[in-house]
């Protein structure tokens, strides 16, 4: 293999949130950190390459975005989603997050509706309301076992306030990808109801195999004029503390309103090496990734495999995307906080408790296999112990 995701990489005293804040998030150290949406393999050797050669020239003063730095988002663009788009609906922003937060405060004014589609990632609700607009749940529905959008319930929670929609694509942390005709339903509705989708696709490159991510503003050129589309190199190359985002808007209006708004924060500068990063990832990180989504997947089978046979207790819903797993743990009959509380001080496992994405998170909890197997499996052994005792 050329590329060693076996290899346990020590994280700690590297000021990691994920490693040194474990006894501050988890009130204990002893815990295996399987929460935070980071990855403990390394950065792939083509970026580090590229950013040892910057740091080596030891002047890192103001900087600008070059050419080849959108060049390697058209082309990575087109070659893995056939998604082609125009360098100028390239817009930046230091963070998916901080994305989010801009759109508020750029298409939508205090008073206003915006709707989520819970259990979903929850910086969605402080974008909202920290902001003085009005949150709206527009609940998914669980069939089987497999998450699906419920449009009767949207349309019925739609009125003349509602201005916006943040949609998840793929879904974290249900994990779906959401498919073709399921995204031009939402948009339909969208477009009769004069509602901006703000679609988060920050995993849409952790598409595992046998599945396809649709970027929504894809669909049609109409469908493209009400959306904004959010990316980053961040969770696919292991790069989110190098603040460095993309905000896709074909919408000439729109886009003046997200700059402008950029620029009055003045957050627009970003830093030197985040753009070495991301041009390296997006120009030469096809081959890797596909090693990574393969090892990803094993990692997910693993632990489909460990809990039929060992902890019938949890159910994991078979993700189609991201490198988590959300776990159906209601068979416990636990609250959130007793979840957490076994899993924390019972199996020394630290994961994020599903009530924290909203309603229908409640007896859920996300799990992170961005790490090696040995690490999944040691997890899995421990929350299996922990789970014979209680039986």
């Amino acid at each position: 293999m050329r590329w060693n995701f076996d290899e346990e990489v020590k994280r700690a005293g590297t000021y990691c949130i994920k490693f040194d804040l474990i006894e501050e998030i988890f009130g204990r150290e002893n815990v295996i950190p399987m929460w935070v949406a980071d990855m403990d393999f390394r950065t792939p050797g083509f970026i580090v390459d590229k950013l040892r050669n910057r740091v080596n020239h030891e002047i890192f003063g103001y900087s600008f975005r070059p050419a080849d730095y959108y060049n390697s988002i058209l082309r990575w663009l087109k070659s893995r989603h056939n998604w082609e788009i125009e360098k100028e609906w390239i817009c930046f922003c230091p963070g998916i997050v901080p994305a989010l937060n801009v759109c508020t405060l750029s298409f939508t004014r205090p008073g206003d509706k915006i709707i989520v589609q819970p259990p979903v990632y929850f910086p969605f609700f402080s974008a909202v309301e920290s902001h003085g607009r009005n949150l709206v749940y527009n609940q998914l529905i669980e069939k089987n076992g497999k998450w699906e959008m419920d449009l009767d319930l949207l349309i019925s929670a739609i009125d003349g306030t509602t201005k916006m929609i943040i949609i998840s694509n793929p879904h974290n942390p249900v994990g779906r990808v959401w498919s073709h005709e399921e995204l031009s339903k939402l948009a339909e509705i969208c477009l009769e109801k004069e509602i901006i989708i703000l679609s988060d696709e920050i995993h849409c490159d952790l598409v595992l195999p046998g599945f396809y991510h649709t970027p929504i503003a894809k669909l049609s050129e109409k469908i493209a004029n009400i959306t904004v589309t959010c990316i980053a190199p961040s969770k696919t190359f292991n790069l989110a503390g190098l603040a460095t985002a993309s905000v896709i808007i074909s919408n000439p209006v729109l886009r003046k309103y997200f700059n402008k708004k950029i620029e009055s924060l003045h957050i627009g500068d970003g830093n030197i090496f985040g753009t070495i990063a991301s041009t390296a990832a997006y120009s030469e990180g096809h081959e890797w990734l596909n090693a990574l989504l393969d090892y990803i997947d094993q990692n997910v089978e693993i632990v489909r495999k460990y809990c039929r046979e060992l902890i019938p207790e949890i159910v994991p819903v078979q993700p189609e995307a991201t490198y988590m797993i959300w776990l159906d743990c209601r068979k416990f009959g636990m609250t959130g906080k007793e979840l957490q509380g076994f899993f924390i001080e019972k199996a020394g496992i630290g994961m994020n408790e599903g009530s924290t994405f909203g309603p229908g998170g409640e007896g859920f909890m996300r799990m992170n296999l961005g790490t090696t197997h040995q690490v999944v499996i040691k997890a899995l052994e421990q929350i299996e112990k922990a789970v014979a005792a209680i039986r």
